[in-house]
């Protein structure tokens, strides 16, 4: 990827428009019957229109065989090296919630999760319990004090929550205690770094109460932890690319994201529809907008095949909303894969496609896995397309003499 010195030297600021639509989780697998992606499946006659009109190829978010997390997956489109600017999930969703996180708070992400009688997990997620019980079951956790360390508890949506561990020499060089499956117990969370007994101590002790504060509450009765993090100083978008930057998402962790590299966030309204009304109203304030579609993900990550095609298709059928801005430039990718047929994450590369009346159309008719393969993009990694949308936005100028 180029350094970010040498973008700053020759990015220049114009009153061009760029729109960066993320799909979250937004390349599948074929569905083992029809042997269609989700993307392959879904009627996209919008998404299929410009993408005869745009140059279009496969996305890597970090690297070959390596499956990412949101926070990397965003953070490549966004122009940075996902292994070099890192950031926990705890301080993602704890900055999407706007909590005046302090300097040296530990930040965790939190599930409310379901156990059985031998202690092992049977729903990672506590079966998306309502925002109103999250909100519930927080209030019953927060405010302990455990050796001095004083422990805020906060709820996110559905079966998510923040904690922060607030007091003297803590490190976030723990483990998570999330396994990321089911059928085992939670993970006792341990040292990567000697400096941090103290924080896996602190966070095996809350969890040891949480259980026993949450035995009657059933499918919420265990929590999981991960994500432990402290804010990062990452640069601007601002400062490397000479523009002023919105982003318009509904989930705090992405909302969170946005504000580590200095966006201004519209809006928090999760339907389609409201997002691109909101980008609409709000269009001729600034030049770069990152607008997120969160559903696509969920519905992978619960193998939920039906539901994500019906997403990408109220995605597709909004999109003239979009279309009628007349952006200079309209990039459409995710973040990473979320195959239903795996209910998560994966390493495969996403769809992606760059739209511009200075671009080289290719070939490619249709918005799916198959077609961009052969696009005149190619195999690009994801670090590259904020450069790409830039110079197809006229804003970056020649490199040397």
């Amino acid at each position: 990827m180029l350094d970010f010195e040498l973008i700053k030297e020759i990015a220049v600021t114009s009153s061009t428009k760029m729109v960066l639509l993320v799909i979250d989780g937004l390349g599948g697998l074929p569905h083992p019957e029809s042997g269609k992606t989700e993307l392959e499946t879904a009627r996209t006659p919008n998404l299929d229109m410009l993408s005869s009109k745009s140059i279009c190829g496969l996305s890597q978010p970090v690297s070959s065989g390596i499956t990412p997390g949101s926070g990397p997956g965003h953070l490549a489109l966004f122009g940075y090296d996902p292994v070099k600017f890192t950031v926990g999930r705890g301080v993602l969703e704890t900055v999407g919630i706007d909590f005046n996180i302090e300097g040296d708070d530990i930040a965790a992400r939190g599930n409310f999760c379901s156990i059985d009688e031998d202690g092992n997990i049977t729903d990672r997620r506590a079966g998306r319990i309502s925002n109103e019980k999250n909100e519930e079951l927080c209030r019953l956790l927060n405010g302990q004090d455990i050796e001095g360390i004083e422990v805020i508890i906060r709820p996110v949506r559905e079966h998510r929550f923040i904690a922060i561990f607030r007091g003297k020499g803590l490190s976030e060089k723990v483990t998570d205690s999330d396994p990321q499956r089911t059928g085992i117990p939670p993970r006792e969370v341990t040292t990567i770094h000697p400096e941090a007994e103290k924080m896996a101590h602190i966070a095996n002790k809350f969890m040891e109460r949480s259980r026993k504060i949450l035995a009657a509450q059933y499918p919420a009765n265990m929590i999981l932890l991960r994500g432990f993090s402290k804010y990062p100083d990452f640069p601007s978008l601002e400062d490397i690319y000479k523009v002023k930057a919105a982003a318009i998402a509904s989930y705090p962790m992405y909302r969170g994201l946005a504000k580590l590299v200095g966006m201004h966030i519209l809006g928090t309204k999760a339907r389609i529809e409201d997002e691109f009304t909101t980008l609409k109203e709000n269009y001729g304030h600034y030049d770069f907008f990152f607008v997120h579609i969160k559903g696509t993900d969920s519905a992978g990550e619960d193998g939920d095949f039906d539901r994500k095609v019906k997403i990408i298709e109220e995605t597709d059928s909004q999109l003239p909303i979009i279309l009628n801005l007349n952006p200079d430039v309209l990039v459409i990718t995710g973040d990473h894969s979320t195959p239903a047929v795996l209910k998560n994450h994966s390493w495969h590369p996403v769809p992606v496609m760059l739209y511009s009346k200075w671009c080289r159309p290719d070939a490619v008719s249709a918005f799916s896995e198959s077609a961009c393969l052969s696009g005149g993009m190619g195999h690009i990694p994801a670090t590259e397309l904020m450069p790409l949308a830039m110079a197809n936005a006229l804003k970056l100028s020649k490199f040397g003499a």
